[in-house]
C-alpha cells in the first residue's frame, strides 16, 4: 500500500526530479507532484511524493528538517485537505 507524503518549504527552483531524487535514497518513489499557483503558473513550494508506507516512513524521519537549497523541508504525512464548503463569489456575506 503506498502513503503519501507533503513536502513543504521547497526552494522555489526545485523540479520534480530533484525531488524524486531526493526521495529515492530512501525507497521507490511512485509520484511527485509539485504544486504550482493557477493564476501565475509559480512554484508554490510545496509538493506531494507518494511512496510506499515502509519507505514512506523512513523518508520522513530522514527528511524532515534536512536543508535543500538553502532550506529547511518539511516532510509529514500528507493529510486530507478539509471540506471547505461550496465556493461563492461576491466577498462580502457581512451586514452592511
Amino acid at each position: 500500500m503506498s502513503k503519501t507524503i507533503y513536502v513543504g518549504n521547497l526552494p522555489f527552483s526545485a523540479s520534480e526530479d530533484e525531488v524524486r531524487e531526493l526521495f529515492a535514497a530512501h525507497g521507490e518513489v511512485l509520484s511527485v507532484k509539485l504544486i504550482s499557483d493557477r493564476e501565475t503558473g509559480r512554484p508554490r513550494g510545496f509538493g506531494f511524493v507518494e511512496m510506499d508506507e515502509d519507505a514512506a516512513a523512513n523518508a520522513i524521519q530522514a527528511l524532515d528538517g534536512s536543508t535543500m537549497g538553502g532550506r529547511s523541508l518539511r516532510v509529514n504525512e500528507a493529510r486530507q485537505r478539509e471540506d471547505r464548503g461550496p465556493r461563492r463569489g461576491g466577498g462580502g456575506g457581512g451586514r452592511y
